[in-house]
């Protein structure tokens, strides 16, 4: 990897920071959100979900037009509308209008995923993507480790405003980065399919199966990853007699044990395999789910052994299932597969949310009731996937399967 491919990741990296954090806050601030806002579950899943719902929607619409433009335009486009509803979220006063700057930052939000995975796997051939994703993903380790200890702590200093205004002021520097050192990203176009119904990204997903297969493991993974996470914080808040001011623990131990973890976990996905790697993961995640949905009272150490754990599974197995999914269509088409594949991530993320909101229950004394069903329904989802991602294959072994036969050389006799 040279060092332009590493500036280019580092980038990539930061825009995922930004963008995971302003979706990773709202989550371990649902007690102060609760009380301050005087809302129940139900309406906190309304507000995790209306950020990924929009973000669904938006990411679907632009996979009719983006494998037109240069990634990095479409990138910077995107970016910068995200900031702007970003700082909204930061202005908010009330409920009501958290939950429409929510909207507003998916609206441009969606589209800013699918452009990273694209990006990356335009740039990085298959039999080196998995660690450039392993990469990628420390995004998600720094933003647990710096960005959510950070933003708990200005919103206990301050208010729950600033978080928000704290991301978006870290935006307009990462999206200067963008503008300046990010080279055009526009190969696909040398081979771009002559202009024509727009609907083709759709009816050539429908027409392949292999991408039917990818979107659908995608799709059930990440209900099986969020249908639980939004109610982590209020469970061990209500229900094991955690402290409010020591919730940023957790996402502090988990993001800094994946900081090493999630380039190792790239490097040997490359090597042993992308699929066999995913399920390893995906089965030693049953644990820790089981455990974070069914947690008691008990001391600090075991809590965050359990979410640590939690975070290095659950990161592992992401992982490998972004590289086979990005390797499943051609680069001309890549740019709208991955955003009806974000599409659809973001979507399933909304839904589950709405799904984990609906099953719980808060007690008047703070319980939260009924989580387990939440992790049971978590861990059907995960062994689905397991038998989803073996029916997905990259591009390149389709190609190979599919490669004629040479032709038989003609003998002496005959030559004679």
């Amino acid at each position: 990897m040279n060092s332009k491919e590493r500036l280019l990741l580092f980038i990539l990296a930061a825009v995922n920071f930004t963008h995971i954090m302003d979706f990773m806050i709202m989550m371990p601030l649902g007690p102060q959100l609760m009380n301050l806002l005087k809302i129940n579950p139900q309406q906190f899943g309304l507000a995790v979900s209306a950020y990924a719902i929009t973000a669904g929607v938006s990411s679907f619409i632009s996979a009719f037009f983006v494998d037109r433009f240069d990634r990095k335009k479409v990138l910077l486009f995107a970016y910068i509308g995200f900031v702007i509803g970003t700082f909204s979220c930061a202005l908010a006063p009330n409920y009501e209008l958290l939950v429409a700057a929510r909207v507003l930052a998916g609206l441009f939000g969606g589209m800013i995923g699918a452009q990273v995975l694209a990006i990356v796997a335009d740039t990085f051939e298959y039999e080196r993507r998995a660690r450039a994703m392993g990469i990628l993903m420390t995004a998600f380790s720094l933003a647990s480790v710096a960005g959510v200890p950070t933003g708990l702590w200005l919103a206990a200093k301050f208010s729950w405003h600033i978080p928000f205004a704290a991301i978006g002021g870290v935006g307009v520097l990462v999206a200067i980065l963008i503008a300046t050192f990010v080279s055009p990203v526009n190969k696909h176009l040398n081979n771009a399919q002559p202009k024509g119904n727009p609907l083709h990204v759709l009816t050539n997903i429908f027409q392949t199966p292999n991408q039917m297969k990818a979107l659908t493991l995608s799709i059930v993974l990440m209900m099986g990853h969020f249908v639980t996470i939004p109610f982590i914080a209020p469970s061990l808040v209500g229900n094991v007699g955690y402290s409010e001011s020591n919730i940023f623990l957790i996402y502090l131990v988990g993001g800094a044990l994946t900081i090493f973890t999630s380039p190792l976990v790239g490097k040997i996905a490359d090597r042993r395999g992308k699929y066999p790697v995913f399920v390893v993961f995906a089965l030693l995640s049953l644990i820790p789910v089981w455990l974070i949905t069914n947690l008691w009272p008990m001391p600090l150490w075991s809590v965050l052994l359990i979410s640590g754990l939690f975070f290095i599974v659950v990161n592992g197995r992401m992982i490998p299932v972004q590289a086979i999914v990005s390797g499943v269509v051609a680069p001309q088409q890549r740019g709208g597969f991955m955003s009806i594949n974000s599409s659809m991530q973001q979507l399933a993320t909304g839904v589950a949310a709405l799904i984990g909101g609906a099953i719980v229950h808060k007690t008047a004394e703070g319980r939260i009731e009924h989580y387990d069903w939440v992790g049971y329904l978590s861990m059907a989802l995960i062994a689905m996937s397991i038998w989803l991602a073996s029916r997905v294959k990259p591009l390149e072994e389709q190609k190979e399967a599919i490669a004629p036969m040479p032709e038989a050389q003609p003998t002496s006799a005959v030559a004679e």
